[in-house]
């Protein structure tokens, strides 16, 4: 199971420049004080979001180099996503997702797991927040009319083998890693059973998975820094063949896959 840095200086977080060059770009000004959790892009716009153990989320203007918000939380940020570039959802270790606006600067409860809530996805395609936790479930939510009373919100809750660490979501498809290097794949127009359950062809824990945007299949990224290309379909015809591949040094530590 992750657990919090210490003792670490604050954090870089650093984008990268333009023309295919593979340097750290620039650094963003105003990083976490503490170890980041979390990186997600807007997909409209140069916004990022940036969650933390320092119980913040940060909004940036990456292209600009310009911080728009913070938003305080009762306990470390394990997950963030937007909704669109005025809103989006954290999951917390306090076992809380909420929903953060970012005009107003307003960060409202949406609902709750029992342990720590490890990773949040908004699904464009069912309208629906969905949340993985240390509880050992995936829970979807109703983000519609969030004020901070917010009731009736769940649509329903899944039972996982293990403690979530990541989920993603690619149109209908949504794909689960938990602990004990479980990967099930859900059809979210029928979430009564995965269609697929997988072990990860990774020695090690998965950190993160990220389904690709052209819906055939995702990558799981492990703390040993590799990542493993996997496709759905899995028959001998299939157009397209797995494969795994190291991306970070030694003792580097993988945070998130994205994947354009």
């Amino acid at each position: 199971m992750s657990t919090a840095p210490t003792g670490d200086p604050p954090v870089r977080v650093a984008v990268a420049s333009g023309g295919g060059g593979m340097g750290l770009g620039k650094e963003l000004r105003e990083p976490p004080s503490d170890g980041v959790s979390s990186l997600r892009f807007s997909k409209h716009s140069d916004r990022l979001l940036v969650s933390s153990w320092d119980k913040t989320v940060r909004l940036y203007d990456a292209e600009a180099n310009v911080p728009r918000g913070v938003f305080m939380h009762a306990a470390s940020v394990l997950g963030c996503c937007f909704h669109d570039d005025s809103s989006g959802f954290s999951a917390s270790a306090d076992n809380t997702v909420r929903r953060l606006a970012f005009s107003s600067g307003g960060n409202y409860f949406l609902g709750r797991h029992d342990a720590a809530v490890s990773c949040v996805e908004y699904s464009y395609s069912t309208g629906q927040v969905i949340t993985g936790s240390w509880d050992k479930t995936i829970m979807c939510w109703d983000p519609r009319g969030v004020n901070g009373t917010s009731h009736h919100t769940l649509v329903g809750t899944h039972n996982q083998p293990e403690r979530v660490y990541s989920l993603s979501v690619s149109g209908y498809n949504l794909v689960v890693a938990t602990a004990g290097r479980h990967v099930n794949v859900y059809d979210l127009r029928s979430m009564s059973r995965p269609e697929q359950q997988r072990e990860s062809p990774l020695r090690y824990q998965t950190r993160c998975v990220q389904c690709y945007p052209n819906g055939t299949g995702f990558a799981l990224g492990s703390v040993e820094g590799r990542v493993a290309m996997e496709f759905y379909d899995q028959s001998e015809s299939a157009p397209y063949k797995k494969y795994a591949l190291k991306l970070l040094k030694e003792n580097s530590f993988l945070i998130a896959i994205y994947l354009s």
